[in-house]
C-alpha cells in the first residue's frame, strides 16, 4: 500500500510462526460465515517450514536483518472470480445502494465488454481506466483481464494535463470513461459507446471506450509481457512513472488477504479507496476471488470518519481497506460497537497509535509499495491484547506468505537485528518493473551472492528506512530520500516543482516539507516568479491539472530567491523554517472586523491546518488548498469546538468559508418555528 500493512511473527531460531493472540491467522471465533466454502487452490501455508533458522546462541546478538514469510505458491487471479460466477451465479457481487450485481450479472457484462474491445484491443495493450468506485469499474476490471489487456488506473477525474503526458509517455490504446473527463485529444478521437453498468453512486452516464492515434514523434513504452495491471507513482522527472504487476504476485497477496480476515460468501467487501491507488485492486479483486459481496462507497465517504464509520454500519461491511489518516480520527473516539466489521486493514502512512480496548474489529497495519504487490508486511492488533490503547506507534509487522524482507546498509548487505538500515523486499510479491528498463535496473538488483536467500532473485530497494527487532518484525522509521507520504501517497517533490515550472510565469520552484505537532505532513510550494508574478491561486488552479490532490501543495509562497548551503544547494530546512515563521504572510488587518464566532472558529483552523496565515473568508476551500484529509480534521475540529456535525459535500458546496461558517452559524442557532 504504498506505505505502511503485516503477518504472524516469525520466531527466531525456530522456523516456527508465532502468531499475535494466540490465533491462526483466518480462523476463529472470527471465521466468515461460509468459510467452509473457500474454493480450493489458495497455496499458502501457515507453517513457514522453509524458513532457514538461526543457530542457537546467535540469534540474539548477531542475527542478521532477513526474515521469510510462510511459503506460499502463485495460484489464479481471473479464474477464481470465474469458479464463483460457476458456482454461486445468484449471489450477489456487487451491492451499491438499491442497486444489486450478481456474479452471473458480472459475468455476463463483462463477456460483452470484453467482445465490444475485443476488436481493437489486444493482449499486453494498455487501457486507461477513468472511471469510479462503481459496478462499471468492477466489470471493467474482469473484462480487462479477459481480453488479456492490461489495466491501467487513473482515476475519476484525471487532470488533462497529467492523462496527456502518460498518454505520450506510454502505450495506451484506448481510455474508458465518460467523455467528459477525457482529453480533449481523446474526445476528438473514435468513441465506441460500452455496455457498461450506468447505475450507482459512482456510476459513469455514457461509458465509452476512447482511440485515438499518438501524437508524432511520441516514444511510448508497452507493459511487460505477463502485466495484470499497472499503476503510476510519483517521479522525479517531473513525469509519473508506471510500474507492472502480472497475476501471480497479486494471486499471492490476495491469498493471504482472504486467509487472514476469512473472506468468503456472504460477507461484504469494501470498495473505498481511490482508483487511481493501487489498493482499491486489492479490495476489488479479494471480494471477486472469495464470493463476497463489493460494496461501492459514496464520495463523500473519504471526507469525513464519522460518515465513514456510519456507511460501513448502513453497507452492513464486514472486511475493509481504508487509509490510515481516514482512520486514525476514528480511533481517537469511542468505536461504534454496533458494526459488523471483522477485519480492518489499515496503510497508506506511518500509523501513530494502537486501537484501543474498545475496538472491535482486528486491525492490521499494513505496509507495501507498489512495486511489492500493496502489500508486503503486516501487524495485526485487537482490542483484547495488553498492548490496545499504547500510545507508541505499532510495528508494521513481519512479511506475507512469499515475501522476503532484508534491512541493508550501504553496501546492500544486511545489518545486525537492532540497526537502521533501507528495507529491501524480494519473494512472490515483487511487481515485473517499471516500463522504464533503466529505472527497472536501478531499483530492482540481484541480491549480493553470497547472503543465503532461497528463491530470491530480486530485491527491491524501497529507499524506506526500518529496523528488524529481536523478533523479526520491523519499525518504520522514515524515507531515506526526498519522497514524502502525503495522506498516504507517494510524493516525489521533484515532480512538484516540475509541475509549477511548466507555467511560463515561473521561473523556479523548490518545493518543502512542514509536519504539525502530530507529524502530519504537508507541502509548501516556494516559487520564483518570473517578470509579471501570478497569484498563489492561479499557480495552484495551473498545477490541479498536473498532479493528484495529495501533491498539490497548501500553500505557494512568492519569493526572490533561495537560501544556499555551504555546498551551493538549495538550503531547504531554512526555506521550510522561514515557511513555518510566525512572521509569514498574514491576513488583511480588517479581515475579521465585525466576523461571527463561527467565521473566526472556521478561519482560524482553516489557516492553522493548512498553515496558511494568508487565507481569508472569501477563499474557497479547495482553492485554498484543502483535500479531503484536511476536510476531516476541519469537520472534526468544528464538531469537537461546537458540537455541530457538518458533512464534508457541505462544505465542498459553500462557495467560501464565509458561507461555510455561516451554514454553522445556522445549525447552532436554528430559528424558532415560525419565525
Amino acid at each position: 500500500m504504498t506505505q505502511p500493512l503485516t503477518t504472524p511473527d516469525i520466531a527466531p531460531g525456530t522456523g516456527t510462526t508465532a502468531v499475535p493472540g494466540g490465533e491462526a491467522p483466518g480462523t476463529g471465533s472470527e471465521a466468515a460465515p461460509g468459510t467452509g466454502d473457500a474454493l480450493p487452490g489458495t497455496a499458502v501455508r501457515h507453517a513457514a517450514e522453509d524458513v532457514p533458522a538461526v543457530p542457537d546462541g546467535l540469534a540474539a546478538a548477531v542475527a542478521p536483518s532477513i526474515a521469510h514469510g510462510p511459503a506460499a505458491e502463485p495460484t489464479g487471479v481471473i479464474s477464481r472470480f470465474e469458479e464463483w460466477a460457476r458456482r454461486t451465479p445468484q449471489a450477489p457481487a456487487v451491492i451499491d445502494g438499491e442497486h444489486t450485481w450478481t456474479y452471473r450479472d458480472l459475468d455476463t457484462a463483462a463477456a460483452l465488454v470484453a467482445t465490444a474491445l475485443r476488436d481493437r484491443v489486444r493482449p499486453g495493450d494498455m487501457v486507461g481506466v477513468c472511471l469510479d468506485r462503481s459496478a462499471a469499474l468492477v466489470v471493467t476490471a474482469v473484462a480487462l483481464a479477459r481480453v488479456g489487456a492490461v489495466y491501467l488506473p487513473l482515476g475519476p477525474r484525471p487532470g488533462e494535463r497529467r492523462t496527456e503526458a502518460v498518454t505520450e509517455d506510454l502505450d495506451v490504446v484506448c481510455l474508458i470513461g465518460d467523455p467528459g473527463v477525457l482529453p480533449a485529444r481523446h474526445r476528438a478521437g473514435e468513441l465506441t459507446p460500452l455496455p457498461l453498468p450506468t447505475e450507482g453512486s459512482n456510476a459513469p452516464a455514457a461509458p465509452v471506450a476512447a482511440f485515438t492515434d499518438p501524437g508524432p514523434g511520441n516514444v511510448t513504452r508497452r507493459a511487460p509481457e505477463g502485466a495484470l495491471y499497472a499503476v503510476l507513482t510519483s517521479g522525479s522527472t517531473g513525469r509519473p512513472k508506471a510500474v507492472a504487476v502480472a497475476e501471480p504476485a497479486l494471486s499471492v497477496a490476495l491469498d493471504w488477504y482472504r486467509a487472514e480476515t476469512g473472506l468468503a460468501p456472504g460477507d461484504r467487501q469494501s470498495l473505498l479507496i481511490g482508483v487511481a491507488f493501487d489498493p482499491h485492486l486489492l479490495e476489488l479483486w479479494a471480494g471477486l476471488t472469495s464470493g463476497a459481496a463489493l460494496v461501492p462507497a459514496p464520495d463523500d465517504v473519504r471526507w469525513d470518519s464519522r460518515v465513514l464509520s456510519d456507511w460501513w454500519r448502513d453497507a452492513g461491511v464486514t472486511v475493509s481497506v481504508a487509509a490510515t489518516p481516514t482512520v486514525e480520527p476514528l480511533l481517537d473516539r469511542p468505536w461504534p460497537q454496533d458494526l459488523k466489521l471483522r477485519h480492518l486493514v489499515v496503510g497508506g502512512d506511518r500509523m501513530r497509535r494502537r486501537p484501543g480496548r474498545d475496538v472491535t474489529a482486528t486491525v492490521h497495519n499494513a505496509y507495501g509499495p507498489a512495486e511489492a504487490t500493496v502489500v508486503a508486511t503486516t501487524y495485526a492488533m485487537r482490542g483484547s491484547e495488553a498492548e490496545a490503547g499504547d500510545a507508541a506507534p505499532p510495528p508494521i509487522g513481519t512479511p506475507l506468505p512469499g515475501v522476503t524482507v532484508v534491512v541493508t546498509g550501504d553496501d546492500g548487505r544486511p545489518v545486525d537485528r537492532g540497526q537502521d538500515g533501507e528495507l529491501r523486499i524480494g519473494g512472490h510479491c515483487l511487481a515485473l518493473g517499471y516500463l522504464d528498463p533503466e529505472l527497472t535496473a536501478r531499483r530492482f538488483a540481484a541480491p549480493p551472492q553470497d547472503v543465503p536467500l532461497p528463491g530470491v532473485d530480486r530485491l527491491y530497494r524501497t529507499g524506506d528506512r526500518v529496523r528488524m527487532t529481536s523478533d523479526g518484525s520491523l519499525e518504520f522509521l522514515g524515507r531515506l530520500d526526498d519522497q514524502v507520504k502525503i495522506s498516504g501517497v507517494r510524493i516525489e517533490p521533484a515532480e512538484v516543482e516540475a509541475a509549477f515550472e511548466r507555467d511560463p510565469a515561473v521561473r523556479s520552484a523548490v518545493v518543502t516539507v512542514l509536519r504539525d505537532e502530530s507529524g502530519h505532513a504537508r507541502l509548501v510550494a516556494h516559487v520564483r516568479p518570473a517578470a509579471d508574478a501570478p497569484s498563489a491561486g492561479d499557480l495552484l488552479a495551473a498545477v490541479r491539472t498536473w498532479l493528484p490532490e495529495q501533491a498539490v501543495p497548501s500553500a505557494v509562497r512568492l519569493v526572490d530567491g533561495y537560501p544556499l548551503d555551504a555546498n551551493g544547494k538549495v538550503d531547504r530546512a531554512a526555506l521550510a523554517a522561514e515557511a513555518s515563521a510566525p512572521g509569514g504572510p498574514s491576513a488583511p488587518a480588517d479581515d475579521l472586523d465585525g466576523a461571527t464566532a463561527a467565521e473566526r472558529l472556521v478561519l482560524a483552523t482553516v489557516r492553522d491546518l493548512l498553515g496558511r496565515p494568508g487565507t481569508t473568508l472569501g477563499d474557497n476551500f479547495t482553492d485554498a488548498g484543502g483535500t479531503s484529509v484536511v476536510a476531516a480534521r476541519l469537520l472534526a475540529a468544528v464538531e469537537r469546538e461546537t458540537g455541530v456535525r457538518l458533512r464534508a459535500p457541505e462544505l465542498l458546496r459553500s462557495p467560501d468559508l464565509r458561507s461555510f461558517a455561516a451554514l454553522l452559524d445556522e445549525r447552532r442557532d436554528p430559528r424558532p418555528a415560525g419565525a
